[in-house]
């Protein structure tokens, strides 16, 4: 699924639709260059489970954030971290996936140590606005994809 987002209000918009589909234990992959919007759409899911948007940031100094909502979600930014037992030092295994839902920014740093089920939003810069490739791994996250597009496109 490919969706046009000609700003940071629509990004975050789409992120608010997407956390509304997304389901108890669910994890979502971000990648993109620096400033695609990966934080926005972040905000956009953290908002839609009951988060107050200004807690939302980039974890890029503290590696998570956790925001406590509808569901506890954990917000990693991978982008400082060098090697796989910089990832074992956050204890990243023990709060990837399990109870609420989990969004990882620059997951394409540690492909290999992500979980075998996901939903991927590649977001790349196009003209003044982003494209969002989404891609959906396991059957629960290709109806998550299926609800967005009914539900966002509409």
């Amino acid at each position: 699924m490919i969706i046009h987002l000609e700003n940071a209000e629509a990004t975050e918009k789409f992120g608010q639709a997407l956390g509304k589909a997304l389901f108890n234990g669910a994890v979502v992959l971000l990648t993109g260059d620096l400033g695609a919007g990966k934080t926005f759409l972040t905000k956009g899911i953290a908002t839609a489970q009951g988060v107050n948007a200004e807690e939302v940031v980039s974890p890029t100094f503290t590696l998570m954030n956790m925001y406590n909502g509808n569901m506890e979600i954990r917000h990693f930014d991978l982008y400082r971290l060098k090697s796989d037992e910089e990832l074992d030092n956050i204890g990243f295994d023990e709060y990837c996936g399990g109870t609420g839902i989990t969004v990882i920014e620059w997951a394409d740093l540690f492909m290999e140590r992500m979980p075998q089920e996901y939903i991927l939003i590649k977001l790349l810069r196009e003209d003044a606005g982003r494209r969002a490739e989404v891609t959906a791994l396991g059957f629960e996250y290709e109806e998550v994809v299926e609800k967005l597009n009914v539900d966002f496109r509409n």
